[in-house]
């Protein structure tokens, strides 16, 4: 049987690099332009693709790539990063509706909270290993959400209202009210995710998370500083964490902690998990499959979760290494076989 992912690869490495980059930009203008489509697509009316084309379609996409750099890249289990995204989401919500910053100045500040969240969390927590990181970072995720359900600041239970949508760039008025401005806003961030994914992965950071996911003990002896790398890890996973919930308090001017529950964090754990741990493009098209079935589905009511848990099952036992597996684990499994 033909492997259509190796030959595609194949084909992929065979082209030459002007060849690669029309591909690449074909493709961003092609995603690019699926908002401005008109009529139905996949039988679904332009209006309601559009609404679920951004959410939750390309905020899981964004999260999922966030996630990947802790799980699929270092190995390390994270239940609890829906934290990361309620901080970026309540810093948005905070300084917006309390200071004269907007949302472009509010980012490098809910990406920078984020961030310090990553490192207080993973001092810690990234000297233990396995169900017992899992476990920690679950319960921090638990903490982020009771504390804004207890905090007079952050609203208790009634969320904060009014969050501010972004001011007008260079007189053009830019509000993410219109999906199609919030579509194209998150598809650069994602890209520039991806492009800072890609240029660590080909780098010693990459290397070193590499060798912490194989076996983190064989690695310390050989001289990488692992607990410097996945901190470097946990740090960055957080910070696209952060970026979003920025810009989901930005779309939907009101968060309330039930926005972010333990759910979130296990839905986009099993984007990683469905599209291939550790491959982007993977992680990209699980978030996609995950994000649009349940909407598809959306007339089964409460029978959707169990049709969607089912799809999992099975697509788990299919396909236990996800849609897109990565390309090295596929050469070990042929490797293991074979002996």
């Amino acid at each position: 049987m033909i492997n259509l992912r190796d030959k595609g690869a194949e084909v992929w490495e065979k082209s030459g690099r002007p060849a690669r980059v029309a591909i690449v930009l074909a493709s961003i203008a092609a995603v690019a332009s699926l908002p401005l489509m008109g009529g139905t697509i996949l039988n679904t009316p332009i209006a309601s693709y559009e609404s679920v084309l951004v959410n939750p379609v390309a905020m899981f996409v964004l999260m999922a790539i966030g996630l990947n750099i802790v799980i699929g890249k270092s190995g390390l289990l994270d239940l609890g990063y829906v934290a990361f995204f309620a901080i970026g989401a309540y810093t948005m919500a905070l300084l917006g509706t309390r200071t004269g910053l907007n949302t472009w100045e509010i980012l490098p500040i809910g990406i920078a909270m984020a961030m310090f969240a990553g490192l207080i969390l993973g001092v810690p927590a990234l000297k233990l290993r396995g169900d017992y990181l899992a476990i920690i970072t679950l319960g921090f995720g638990e903490i982020v959400r009771i504390i804004a359900l207890n905090l007079e600041t952050l609203g208790r239970s009634e969320g904060i209202l009014n969050i501010p949508t972004p001011p007008p760039i260079f007189g053009v008025e830019y509000a993410f009210d219109s999906h199609r401005i919030y579509f194209w806003t998150l598809l650069v961030l994602i890209l520039l995710a991806i492009w800072m994914v890609r240029r660590l992965s080909a780098r010693r950071a990459g290397r070193a998370w590499e060798s912490i996911r194989q076996d983190e003990d064989v690695a310390e002896l050989l001289g990488v500083p692992t607990f410097r790398y996945k901190i470097w890890a946990f740090v960055l996973g957080a910070s696209v964490g952060g970026a979003a919930g920025v810009f989901y308090a930005s779309k939907t001017l009101y968060i309330a902690p039930d926005n972010f529950t333990l759910q979130i964090s296990i839905l986009i754990l099993a984007c990683v998990v469905f599209g291939g741990m550790g491959n982007i493009w993977g992680v990209i098209l699980g978030a996609v499959v995950l994000a649009y079935l349940p909407d598809r589905i959306r007339f089964l009511s409460e029978a959707r979760l169990l049709v969607f848990g089912l799809v999992l099952v099975i697509m788990m036992n299919l396909r236990p290494d996800g849609l897109l597996p990565r390309k090295k684990r596929e050469k070990a499994l042929v490797v293991k076989e074979k002996s």
